[in-house]
């Protein structure tokens, strides 16, 4: 995949302040309280310095979409997770993935269903408009996709032919580039971290939970990377129980997407299913 030219991510306070100060970012308003409120925010990021020391030389065991650390469910056994479920869609930011599906946004608000939205860094510069005013919308959280899209590898795996991070300052950057982009312009700190193809390991995800991020996965794969009919879009949704996170897309308007997941929320919401953010429900 592309990369967007961030480079390495440093995090000291000076040059922090000074990429948040500077207007950096294409010349884009911030959303809600500007300035200091913002930086510390960002600042809650440990140094990259102490994740490469901390990290270099460890060996993953593990690679695939459900690392050890990461979740792809929850526990329900709290007054507030009851009969819960978790809906998250993902926007990568491709070339052949920055659209943006209206109609399954417009789904989502007509039933008033919560959901968590993972964005990667690509696809809102490309859609600035649409991203602050998604981001601007209580109905919805905005979790980290990364800045380059890229599966989460300390040592350059990949997953479907994309390449992964090549080292844990690799990851790092991955991790940070859209968190700190997140906090200047969404006014807030991210918890929840899905990778690119959603593939990590264990090292990368132990990376993540130091960076105040939570690896989410998913129990259920709504629509297979956008590929998935109407039809069975809305066979997978069933498939959903107490506790489970599905997994799909809004960048690919083409999709069967929103029609399969308007036919399904009726369903689940007659079984008396609770719709939950990510971060309402991890730890």
């Amino acid at each position: 995949m592309g990369d967007d030219g961030l480079g390495q991510v440093s995090l000291s306070r000076r040059q922090l302040l000074s990429v948040l100060g500077a207007g950096a970012f294409g010349g884009w308003t911030v959303l809600g309280a500007a300035g200091p409120a913002s930086a510390a925010v960002a600042h809650r990021l440990p140094p990259r310095s102490d994740i490469v020391d901390r990290y270099s030389g460890v060996t993953p065991r593990y690679w695939g979409m459900y690392p050890p650390g990461s979740w792809s469910t929850f526990r329900t056994t709290t007054t507030f997770t009851a009969n819960s479920v978790c809906l998250t869609f993902d926007a990568c930011g491709s070339t052949n993935g920055s659209g943006y599906d209206s109609r399954l946004i417009s789904v989502l608000r007509e039933h008033r269903v919560p959901a968590t939205l993972f964005i990667n860094r690509r696809w809102a510069l490309n859609n600035p408009e649409i991203f602050r005013g998604l981001a601007r919308d209580s109905l919805f959280e905005i979790g980290n996709h990364g800045t380059a899209h890229k599966p989460l590898s300390v040592s350059g795996r990949s997953a479907y032919g994309i390449r992964g991070t090549s080292s844990v300052g690799a990851v790092y950057d991955e991790i940070a580039g859209m968190h700190t982009w997140l906090a200047k312009y969404n006014d807030r700190r991210p918890r929840c971290f899905r990778p690119g193809t959603a593939h990590a390991d264990e090292v990368a995800t132990r990376i993540c939970r130091d960076m105040h991020e939570r690896v989410v996965s998913f129990s259920v794969n709504g629509d297979f990377g956008a590929t998935a009919s109407a039809a069975t879009v809305y066979q997978q949704f069933l498939k959903l129980r107490p506790g489970g996170i599905a997994l799909a897309h809004f960048n690919h308007p083409g999709s069967g997407t929103a029609r399969g997941l308007a036919r399904a929320l009726p369903v689940l919401k007659s079984r008396g299913y609770r719709f939950r953010k990510v971060s309402q429900v991890i730890p």
